[in-house]
């Protein structure tokens, strides 16, 4: 699945504010369910993660990958992104993060391609600071 491909049509939410990290998660990865990419399950599933786990899934300064195992609730492999203008704190040593992807997994291979283009896309450079920086949705669409 090419990586642009992954994200769906409402699949990029920008300039939110979070009063919490939980909400921010929330947010990113109700994006793929409004894609029909999961079912509303597949929230409590990535939150029930980080409440066991902690922000694990902060993956880089200021960038997390939130997601949960393949799951009944997944529908389909995706992407979906939610940028905080002014970040969240998620208690990680990445703080702030201000670019929450969500990845909803099909199954325990698939997504691992997609995963290693986006790993590579994310870190050309340049890619993150305009990606923090994007002011709307088409801009981040021709990012990808």
């Amino acid at each position: 699945m090419p990586l642009a491909s992954a994200f769906g049509p409402n699949s990029i939410s920008i300039n939110h504010s979070a009063i919490s990290f939980e909400a921010a998660v929330s947010v990113a990865v109700e994006l793929l369910v409004q894609d029909g990419k999961a079912l509303p399950n597949y929230t409590v599933e990535v939150l029930e993660n980080l409440k066991q786990l902690g922000p694990y899934f902060v993956v880089a300064p200021g960038i997390a990958i939130a997601h949960a195992k393949p799951s009944a609730s997944v529908l389909e492999t995706g992407l979906a992104l939610a940028l905080f203008t002014d970040g969240v704190q998620s208690g990680s040593g990445n703080d702030p993060v201000r670019l929450l992807f969500a990845l909803s997994a099909a199954d325990a291979e698939s997504h691992l391609e997609l995963l290693a283009e986006f790993a590579a896309w994310i870190s050309t450079p340049g890619i993150v600071n305009s990606l923090q920086n994007a002011s709307a949705e088409s801009v981040i669409r021709s990012l990808l």
